[in-house]
């Protein structure tokens, strides 16, 4: 659940494959169009906003509601002031400078993170686990970065690689049940909530973020590993399929592992992707490695570092994407310009 701003404010260069207004500028001085990236940034920010607000209201989310509005916060401070010291270090311009749209653009990766931080963590009556999980993920974007093309760009999951680290390190911290989703839903809304979330997961995807041959090796992978671990290892088939039936699945699907700013832009490499992080998750799962989900998305990020850092040193130069690579096509907001795209 995370969509990275674009770095170009930090200088990221935009993915050749993508179209901007750049590099289509209108004709007759009309007003540019908005970049899809920007656009796919601004639903996701809406429609974990209104997932955030209807949970808490009725579908009986156990967080505390004053949870989201403290990750949120937290996130806005911390972001703004790590910007102001980059910028001031680099002796640019910070990427929230430009009038309120410009801000309101810039935060919108944050705004996922905190709100994805504080929707799958459970810490209980605690705040500070949350909050820990957020700075995580903002000063990822910050401490992890890449060489790519001659710019720096961020390579890790910002709202994933938080909420790994936080489960990792604080064991008594986990993540929110299943039926957390559908707690107070019942007959028909408890399968037209995964529905909707699933259609407009999937229409955002395909028609904006351009990810569905991403999505489609993840799903592909994940049945495969769950064949083989019942071939192999005596699993049970159907508790090995089960996952996909939950509306956690549907959202790290369509709202995480999809992350424009920290997956690759060419087709045949999100489908690797995609089927690297499924067989990462079927080795964790058979060491018995629970919340695989969220290790095995970090794993994946880290091994495509590896492979565009090898790639660039074998070639000279920096590839679009690998395993691979992690590349930003950068939403014009910083998870992956004005936004930086990027979260859930």
């Amino acid at each position: 659940m995370t969509v990275t701003r674009s770095e170009g404010t930090r200088g990221s260069a935009p993915d050749p494959a993508e179209d901007t207004p750049a590099a289509n500028p209108p004709e007759g001085g009309a007003k540019p169009a908005v970049d899809r990236r920007v656009k796919a940034l601004r639903m996701f920010a809406t429609s974990i906003t209104v997932f955030t607000i209807i949970g808490h209201l009725f579908l009986g989310f156990e967080q505390s509601p004053l949870t989201p509005i403290v990750a949120v916060l937290f996130g806005y401070a911390l972001d703004l002031a790590l910007e102001t010291l980059d910028a001031r270090a680099a002796g640019r311009t910070p990427g929230y400078m430009g009038g309120a749209k410009k801000m309101v653009d810039y935060l919108l990766p944050t705004h996922i993170a905190g709100l994805a931080c504080a929707m799958l963590l459970w810490g209980n009556a605690s705040l500070w686990p949350y909050m820990f999980a957020v700075s995580v993920a903002v000063s990822s974007k910050y401490l992890f970065r890449l060489p790519v093309g001659g710019r720096w760009r961020h390579f890790l999951n910002p709202s994933n690689f938080g909420i790994a680290v936080t489960l990792l390190l604080f064991p008594w911290v986990g993540i929110s049940p299943p039926y957390h989703f559908t707690n107070n839903a019942w007959g028909t809304v408890d399968w037209l909530i995964p529905l909707g979330i699933l259609m407009a997961g999937t229409m955002l995807n395909v028609n904006l973020t351009k990810r569905w041959p991403l999505i489609l090796g993840w799903v592909m992978g994940f049945g495969l590993q769950a064949v083989l671990r019942w071939l192999f290892l005596d699993h049970v088939l159907l508790a090995a399929l089960m996952p996909m039936t939950g509306v956690a699945f549907i959202l790290y699907m369509n709202y995480m592992i999809t992350d424009p700013g920290t997956t690759p832009s060419k087709p045949r490499n999100q489908m690797v992707f995609g089927l690297t992080t499924a067989a990462v998750y079927g080795i964790l799962v058979s060491f018995h490695v629970v919340f695989g989900l969220f290790f095995a998305l970090v794993i994946t990020c880290v091994l495509r570092g590896l492979v565009l850092v090898g790639a660039s040193l074998l070639n000279g130069r920096a590839p679009e994407s690998g395993p691979t690579a992690p590349t930003e096509p950068t939403p014009t907001p910083s998870s992956s310009t004005p936004p930086r795209a990027g979260d859930g």
